[in-house]
């Protein structure tokens, strides 16, 4: 491990916080780690959801840690970050789903560190219009929501979030002004023709930025991989998705929502 990543693994310890990069066992750790950078997870390491493609633990949450929004502000500080990816568990548990938390970061992370851009990667929060209206009047840059899967697979893949739901938070989000991102994962049984029409309903709610990234399976307990699908198929996709018109599309097979990021914020 070298001397970055060791940076960021005692910085995040020291402030006991939650990275997607250790809990979703993202293949990209060494090499974000390595660059100085994380992604950090709020509300927690234990979801009220049970997706069967991720690995983060499903259960009761703990009470929310409000010392967090302030932890997660001096960590970006210390780390020195341009550009900063926030996610979070589900918190179906509480009135507000966490959204209030969520503001309660935001605000943290550019009061301590207003040069630092953001990108926040959020729930559907069931749906809820004023909940997500309180995240994008925080205004971080980039909002990113994923599909994870093509219509059709979604009630398979996910455990509670529904297909139509995600493309009305991602409507919402691009009509706000920020920008707007989502992503999904091959290799779990989709069609090409489905991939197409998955990128053209993003593109009809004003989705700017898209992620695809080949689904691995983290553990026996998860849903199993269908196919791995060849790199060059990857960078077909991402000429298609530039020419359907998304401003950036990173596609590849170890690509995840967060992967460079901070290529999305000028977008």
């Amino acid at each position: 491990m070298g001397q970055l990543s060791v940076e960021v693994l005692n910085t995040i310890r020291g402030h006991r916080l939650n990275t997607i990069c250790t809990s979703g066992r993202c293949p990209n750790q060494g090499e974000c780690w390595g660059c100085g950078t994380a992604t950090f997870m709020i509300g927690g390491n234990i979801c009220t959801r049970a997706c069967k493609f991720c690995n983060v633990a499903t259960g009761h949450p703990a009470p929310l840690d409000e010392g967090e929004p302030k932890n997660v502000a001096q960590s970006v500080s210390l780390l020195h970050l341009r550009h900063v990816v926030i996610t979070s568990v589900d918190r179906d548990d509480l009135d507000d789903l966490g959204a209030a938390h969520w503001v309660n970061v935001i605000k943290a992370v550019k009061r301590q560190n207003p040069e630092t851009t953001m990108e926040v990667l959020i729930p559907d929060f069931q749906g809820r219009q004023e909940l997500i209206r309180l995240v994008t009047e925080a205004r971080p840059e980039v909002i990113s929501h994923n599909l994870e899967t093509v219509r059709r697979l979604s009630k398979l893949v996910r455990s509670r979030a529904t297909y139509e739901v995600s493309l009305q938070v991602i409507a919402q989000i691009a009509a706000s002004g920020c920008v707007a991102k989502s992503g999904i994962m091959l290799g779990l049984g989709e069609t090409r023709e489905e991939i197409l029409e998955t990128m053209d309903d993003l593109r009809a709610v004003g989705c700017q930025v898209m992620t695809i990234g080949q689904y691995l399976q983290p553990t026996a307990q998860n849903i199993e991989v269908k196919e791995y699908i060849h790199p060059d198929v990857f960078e077909e996709y991402k000429e298609i998705g530039l020419a359907k018109g998304f401003t950036h599309v990173e596609s590849g097979p170890l690509v995840r929502s967060s992967y460079h990021a901070e290529r999305h914020v000028k977008k």
